[in-house]
């Protein structure tokens, strides 16, 4: 068994039960309270009050669908200052060592990454697009300009703000005590996957929807412990939000944007997410093991 490993970097500062503690604090602080209050006050300069709403689409019709999504994302931003003072001030090691475990953070990887599923959306989309008629072009200039700016910039902080807590901050607080990377992995993603379930589409999909969300939480989470970093999991995690914000969209999902298309078909597990599931994911870990020659994979895996 080796402690060198990127799951180990919580040994290399304070990795007391008090650090957690006053990191989570500053993070439930961060989306809970301080990250609404923008809404809050958007929605009362509209002369509304959010118990006046009982939906989101209710909201949508005030305030316009970038400038809600601005408000979803905006948290994320406050989540990610919280968990740099914590890793900082209360942990007391490099912020680095929550992406990786090198000297440097590999932008290479993340755009490898970025790219590769951006590609790899755009074909299942234009198949999608091919057998169906319920996807209809939604094309607005005028409107897509600052939905592109607002995701292009907000939805990397995001997606990178979940990956740093699950396959980051969290991990590397469990697994020095199991000592299991695979455990680990399982443990991370089914709380990744349950951090999901009240998202609108699983209400409208079902449960089935919880599974996908805890499989791409375990290949999140494999890719990060092989490469000994999250720069692999940022790209893709970064490029599944930002093409879903703005290349598709529906009226029932938690991104509900004037993308490009907008699906009006019934909500489903369809056959693109178990491809992805079952062919995509599983060919891209061999891909990227190919490409950053992955080695001790048993090691790595059970130690």
């Amino acid at each position: 068994m080796s402690n060198s490993g990127f799951f180990y970097n919580a040994l290399r500062g304070t990795n007391s039960t008090t650090s957690y503690i006053l990191t989570i604090c500053c993070i439930l602080i961060s989306y809970g309270f301080l990250g609404s209050v923008p809404l809050l006050l958007d929605l009362k300069f509209h002369g509304y009050s959010f118990s006046q709403f009982t939906s989101m689409n209710d909201m949508i019709k005030i305030l316009g669908k970038s400038r809600f999504l601005l408000h979803i994302l905006f948290p994320f931003l406050l989540v990610f200052i919280s968990l740099w003072i914590g890793i900082k001030f209360f942990h007391k090691r490099p912020f680095l060592s929550l992406f990786n475990n090198f000297s440097h953070f590999r932008w290479k990887r993340v755009l490898s990454s970025f790219i590769i599923w951006m590609i790899g959306m755009s074909i299942i989309l234009g198949f999608t697009i091919i057998g169906s008629d319920e996807i209809v072009l939604n094309f607005d200039l005028q409107k897509f300009i600052p939905l592109f700016f607002i995701s292009i910039v907000f939805i990397p902080i995001q997606t990178t703000t979940e990956e740093l807590f699950f396959r980051s901050y969290m991990s590397q607080g469990i697994h020095p005590f199991i000592k299991n990377g695979l455990l680990t992995i399982l443990m991370t993603s089914l709380a990744f996957a349950l951090l999901h379930i009240f998202n609108p589409e699983v209400q409208k999909i079902g449960n089935i929807l919880i599974l996908y969300y805890l499989i791409t939480g375990i290949f999140l989470g494999l890719i990060t412990l092989m490469d000994d970093g999250i720069e692999l999991a940022m790209g893709y995690h970064a490029a599944n939000n930002f093409f879903t914000s703005i290349m598709i969209t529906n009226d029932w999902q938690v991104f509900r944007t004037d993308a490009v298309f907008i699906d009006y078909s019934t909500p489903t597990f369809t056959w693109d997410a178990i491809a992805t599931l079952l062919i995509i994911q599983p060919l891209l870990i061999f891909v990227f093991s190919k490409i950053y020659k992955w080695k001790n994979w048993k090691e790595k895996v059970f130690s």
